[in-house]
């Protein structure tokens, strides 16, 4: 059921995406040339497929070209559906991962009584998608992928850690506005949503692409509360 409250937030907000999906419409598979290691993602589905039951439904939010993570859901068994901002890289999924479904849409698109009803899902990832928001909108997505959970039901999460609030950054030829957390402050944020945080790992990581600097990723692994309803 929708939440007044989260639309009025919602409604506060002047939501800006300049700039940000075409960067990523432009870049297209070169994402992934430029991020060819991602252990700690790889990783953190392991975790939870070894969780959930086979066949279980899981959100891809943000799923970029698809690789890894949709199509390591999908080979597995589970009911993949996955969103991205970037029309190509919904493209892109639905080409590398036949089996799933993927939309084009807006994380605020998902929130309460927002215009894309997905229903409800035992797991969502949500990798390096949230940092493209600014703080502020963050919190309010966090209770977005809250209310698309069935309680109890797990999230993985990945953020890079910086202390830094919807600031442009040259990516791969182009540019994009990226916020982050230092560690402390991301738990904070994501416990106050409604989740627990069963772990956490981090890596340094070293991209492939020359304009971007090496960097910190926060992965955490998280429940909803499952008396939270």
């Amino acid at each position: 059921m929708s939440n007044p409250a989260d639309e009025l937030d919602y409604a506060a907000l002047r939501l800006d995406r300049t700039g940000q999906a075409e960067a990523f419409d432009a870049i297209g598979d070169r994402y992934d040339e430029a991020f060819p290691h991602k252990e700690g993602q790889i990783a953190a589905v392991d975790w939870l497929m070894e969780s959930l039951r086979t066949g279980c439904r899981v959100l891809d939010l943000g799923c970029g070209t698809g690789l890894p993570t949709a199509r390591q859901l999908a080979l597995a068994g589970f009911d993949v559906v996955g969103v991205d901002l970037s029309e190509r890289m919904v493209e892109l999924a639905g080409s590398h991962v036949p089996g799933g479904v993927f939309h084009r849409a807006d994380i605020a698109d998902l929130r309460p009584g927002g215009p894309l009803d997905l229903g409800r899902f035992h797991a969502v990832t949500a990798f390096f998608s949230l940092l493209m928001l600014p703080r502020g909108e963050i919190p309010l997505a966090l209770r977005s992928i809250h209310h698309l959970l069935v309680p109890g039901g797990l999230f993985a999460l990945s953020m890079v850690e910086a202390d830094v609030d919807d600031f442009t950054i040259p990516f791969i030829g182009h540019s994009i506005r990226v916020s982050g957390y230092l560690r402390d402050e991301l738990r904070e944020v994501v416990e106050t949503a409604g989740f627990e945080i069963a772990g956490e790992s981090s890596y340094t990581y070293a991209p492939a692409a020359a304009d971007i600097q090496p960097e910190v990723q926060i992965f955490l692994r998280c429940a909803r509360r499952p008396d939270d309803l």
